[in-house]
Order: structure tokens, then C-alpha cells, then sequence
């Protein structure tokens, strides 16, 4: 199987990550996505993370009913910060009969360069580019595909601020996520 991996902090997952990964797996040659949940991007601060178990739930619950998606929490039980190469290594030993490919946003490509190996993420997986509002998706290197999606200008940032200020985040979060972060009064 071809399995499209979408890693991301999901703090929360939102309708925009559902979006783009229905179009990778939909419209591309990818039979399944995984999200890949990460306790620590080493680009980001660690502050405003919600508990990685929390934004675990979150996915699960946002995916429920989507037969071709998974959430995995392999990140989890790596060293931190967790690097991109160390988790497609792992994986790709662990499951030597999937072909995996790296999701990930346009925005991303201009510092890709800086990724720790990101050499050996272009030879012995590649990348699958969804558009990002303002960028230039151009790359060139054959492992590198471009795929034509919406493009999504959902911030999880904007979500929380909304939830802080206590205004509706109705058609921003799958209804179950909704819940969930109402039940446990996060983000406020």
C-alpha cells in the first residue's frame, strides 16, 4: 500500500487538515493517509501545545467515519524533538510492505532545505505538495508531486483565539472535536 503521511501538531485538528487530506487520498494514487501526531515539531514552541494525548483524541475522533484515514501516535515513543526522517525510517522498517510519502504545505518548501536529512526524504520517499495561500509551490526534483487542492487559509491558531474568546467554532471543527474540547474546557 501507499500510505500518504500528514504529520502535524492537530492543536486541533480542523476541517482544513480533513480537506486536504481527503483530496491526497481521493485524488492521488495514495490508498490510505496516516495522521501523524506529533508531541514536539522542532520548529515550534512546546508552550502552547495542548497535551499530545488530547490532540491524539482529537484526530481519532475527527476520523472516525473515514474508512482510508488513521491516526498514529508512533512519535510518541521516539526521542524528542521528533525529526521527520527518524519517524519515515522507523516506519518503513516496521512496515517494509508500504511505500510512504510525505504530505505536506507549499509553505513548507522554501525551508525544506533546513529539515534534518531532508536529502534522503526526497530520495527514499518523497514529497506530495498541497497548495498554501501566498506561496510558490515550485520544487524541482522528481520525487517531488504537486497536487491540486483547495486552498485552506484555517489557522489552528485563529481556532483557539476564537475558543478563548468563547465564539463559535461551528463548521471550523468536526462536531465531535467540538465536543471534546468543550467537555474539557481546553483552550479557555
Amino acid at each position: 500500500m501507499k500510505i500518504g503521511l500528514f504529520f502535524g501538531s492537530f492543536n486541533p485538528i480542523h476541517i482544513g487538515h480533513l480537506i486536504i487530506a481527503n483530496v491526497m487520498q481521493d485524488q492521488t494514487d495514495l490508498d490510505e493517509v496516516w495522521f501523524v501526531v506529533s508531541p514536539q515539531n522542532p520548529f515550534k514552541t512546546q508552550k502552547s501545545l495542548l497535551h499530545e494525548f488530547d490532540r491524539l483524541k482529537m484526530v481519532e475522533l475527527a476520523i472516525a467515519d473515514h474508512f482510508f484515514f488513521r491516526a498514529t501516535d508512533v512519535e510518541f515513543h521516539m526521542p524528542r524533538p521528533s525529526y521527520t526522517i527518524d519517524t519515515l525510517t522507523y516506519l518503513a522498517e516496521k512496515y517494509p510492505h508500504h511505500e510512504f510519502k510525505l504530505i505536506v504545505g507549499g509553505d513548507n518548501l522554501p525551508h525544506f532545505h533546513k529539515w534534518k536529512n531532508h536529502e534522503q526524504i526526497l530520495e527514499h520517499y518523497g514529497l506530495y505538495v498541497y497548495p498554501r495561500p501566498g506561496e510558490k509551490t515550485e520544487y524541482d526534483h522528481p520525487n517531488v508531486r504537486f497536487v491540486e487542492a483547495p486552498l485552506m487559509d484555517i489557522s489552528a491558531t485563529f481556532i483557539r483565539k476564537t475558543i478563548k474568546n468563547g465564539h463559535s467554532v461551528k463548521y471550523l471543527l468536526p462536531q465531535p472535536v467540538e465536543e471534546y474540547i468543550r467537555d474539557k474546557k481546553l483552550f479557555i
